[in-house]
């Protein structure tokens, strides 16, 4: 069993995941949704501002940390409101896109070499996953190479977006950067799948499903 790398039962593990897309996500897109449909756009974005900064300290008094997701959501929603209501030009208001992923990848990309890589962070706290002590060296250079490749990842989106937003009409920009993240986003999960069974592998690691960690 020392020998496993450790994920909550399915139950626990889907409501893990649940939490933290709703707090980083499913929150402050409701909260634009309502406020939006009420009191039009501004007020929306200062609504889905409000809800992840109101997301975040509560999570800071309740457990003593702001989950990174969190945190993650929390700096690009700041950067993205504040642009779109200071210049209140559409042409300004997308540029946040390219701008976001380029501030995610400056994120990931500081954090890869440090003690705590950022994508550590996020498979322990999205997903609950749990390394045995005698494998933390080697699970640790692992996250911190994948956390340089989603570096990568949100660095190919901010230049593939800047340069779709300069040649494409406006108009149909939203939906192309819709698809783009998707595909995007989906090839560099892939990646990351991948390379953790060929690191298994090469370590003689296993994965199971485990009670949740006390806390």
């Amino acid at each position: 069993m020392s020998e496993c790398l450790e994920l909550p039962r399915p139950a626990r593990l889907m409501s893990t995941a649940a939490v933290n897309a709703a707090e980083s996500f499913g929150l402050p897109v409701a909260g634009y949704a309502l406020a939006a449909s009420l009191a039009g756009r501004d007020a929306g974005l200062w609504a889905m501002l409000g809800v992840i900064w109101i997301t975040a300290v509560i999570r800071k008094l309740a457990t003593g940390s702001v989950p990174s997701l969190v945190m993650i959501s929390l700096v690009v929603l700041t950067v993205q409101t504040v642009a779109a209501i200071a210049t209140g030009n559409l042409l300004i208001f997308l540029v946040h896109f390219p701008i976001a992923n380029l501030g995610l990848c400056i994120v990931f990309a500081w954090t890869a070499r440090r003690e705590s890589p950022i994508a550590a962070r996020l498979a322990a706290e999205v997903i609950g996953l749990r390394c045995p002590p005698v494998h933390e060296p080697q699970m640790n250079r692992f996250f911190r190479h994948v956390t340089v490749l989603w570096a990568g990842v949100f660095g190919l989106l901010a230049v593939s977006l800047g340069v779709l937003l300069a040649i494409i009409p406006v108009v149909t920009y939203v939906p192309v950067w819709a698809a783009t993240t998707v595909v995007v986003i989906a090839a560099g999960i892939g990646a990351s799948v991948l390379w953790l069974r060929w690191m298994l592998r090469r370590h003689g690691l296993g994965l199971r499903f485990a009670a949740a960690a006390a806390k």
